[in-house]
């Protein structure tokens, strides 16, 4: 239980953000739908590679993976690690543990545009409900995946020199 691999109190000091990881995925190519790039997705380091392509409901062929699919995979995953971590804490088996994402992409009534949805749902046998319930509420503010989709993250959007 020692193990600071296994806890956020040894990841920040201070008031300001401190990036513990960072990375750059680069998309290139593809042709564009419904406001839908496919292309090809390349993270700077090569551990991803991908083609992405439209989701069949959009006109698209599905033979690879959506931005939707990678997102709800990243939010599912980062929850899960952050309850698991919780889990860890109080003393119960994380190894139960699953994290469905849902996430679904529609148009912006407010101005017309696109926007997402998401949502999940945890499953944990062999724990009480209440229990769960509130590491789950711990989790949602640990997951930052979880505090992006409650209030934004910073962000900027720039023209290349």
């Amino acid at each position: 239980m020692n193990d600071p691999r296994l806890s956020t109190e040894h990841d920040y000091s201070g008031s300001a953000f401190k990036p513990l990881y960072t990375t750059r995925v680069t998309v290139t190519g593809g042709s564009s739908a419904h406001g839908r790039a496919t292309g090809r997705a390349r993270s700077a380091d090569e551990a991803l590679d991908l083609e992405l392509r439209m989701p069949g409901e959009l006109g698209g062929d599905t033979t690879g993976p959506n931005p939707e699919q990678l997102f709800a995979a990243g939010y599912a995953a980062c929850f899960h690690g952050a309850l698991s971590l919780l889990a860890r804490r109080h003393l119960l088996d994380p190894e139960p543990i699953t994290v469905e994402a849902t996430v679904a992409f529609g148009r912006d009534p407010a101005d017309g545009g696109y926007q997402l949805s998401a949502d999940l749902v945890v499953t944990w046998p062999g724990v009480a409900l209440e229990t769960a319930a509130e590491l789950l509420g711990q989790a949602s503010t640990l997951c930052p995946y979880a505090k992006m989709t409650r209030q934004g993250i910073p962000a900027t959007i720039s023209l290349a020199p």
